[in-house]
């Protein structure tokens, strides 16, 4: 009987071993789980997108989303990085600009969702109202796709110029019908015509670098774009990841009530949520 006992005793003994070695495997499961954490590589210009992308930082790291902003100044290297994996997502353009630029350099892009929208604008540092601006004036423009041509369109709503029937966002100067005051033209990096204002007589600025550059689109632009302007900033992701999850949670996050207050109340206007 005492042998039996013994036996039993010595079975249950083993069982609860098992048992629980079993459960300290789960808890350090569900531990690794809970710790684990996926890094998501953001490519940005520093005003406002990396801001913005600053703000949804906290939300993404309670959903185990470690996001790394990684800041360029410029349009051409954040789809390059994007496109050769560098990044996993980047948040700076438009998606005219980045159906063009992929298009141009053989990259399959996505536009997964729309953020804000930053209405282009014309500044002076030499005059008050585009009625002073005198003949064979300089002004200048961003020289890069889509951008350029999205310039001398506000320049012909404010009837400084007009251009070809066929000129569309892809316009540059070259598509100039009608210059009766005849206005030079400097093509410049985006990045580098708040720098140069004072080089020129009026310039074509989009509101990132203008923000940069201290200058505000409501105070100090002579012309702006309407609020309706199509050309909404979006988060650009490749083909092969536009179902990541992460990448999901970060476009949720990006249009969230949160971002959208923040941006009404950090740029007052200057910058107009896109959802």
């Amino acid at each position: 009987m005492k042998k039996i006992l013994s036996i039993t005793l010595t079975v249950i003994l083993l069982a609860g071993l098992v048992s629980g070695c079993g459960s300290t495997g789960q808890a350090k499961n569900q531990v690794k789980q809970k710790t684990s954490e996926v890094t998501l590589k953001v490519g940005a210009n520093p005003v406002p997108h990396a801001e913005i992308l600053e703000k949804v930082k906290p939300k993404l790291k309670k959903k185990g989303i470690n996001l790394k902003i990684v800041e360029f100044t410029d349009y051409v290297l954040p789809n390059k990085a994007l496109g050769d994996g560098s990044i996993d997502a980047n948040f700076f353009q438009h998606k005219p600009y980045m159906e063009e630029f992929a298009k141009n350099n053989n990259l399959q892009l996505v536009a997964l969702t729309k953020v804000h929208i930053e209405p282009m604008a014309i500044y002076s540092s030499k005059i008050k109202s585009l009625g002073e601006l005198k003949e064979g004036a300089t002004i200048s423009i961003p020289n890069d796709p889509t951008n350029e041509g999205r310039a001398l369109l506000l320049l012909e709503k404010n009837n400084l110029i007009k251009l070809s029937s066929s000129a569309s966002l892809t316009a540059t100067p070259a598509d100039i019908a009608e210059n009766p005051k005849n206005y030079k033209f400097a093509e410049l990096d985006a990045a580098q015509l708040p720098k140069t204002l004072q080089d020129v007589d009026v310039s074509v600025i989009n509101t990132n670098f203008a923000l940069e550059g201290g200058l505000n689109p409501l105070a100090d632009a002579l012309a702006i774009e309407d609020k309706d302007s199509p050309y909404a900033n979006i988060l650009a992701v490749r083909a092969d990841n536009k179902d990541d999850a992460a990448i999901k949670i970060l476009a949720e996050a990006l249009n969230s009530p949160e971002i959208k207050k923040f941006i009404k109340d950090k740029y007052q206007g200057a910058i107009i949520p896109a959802f």
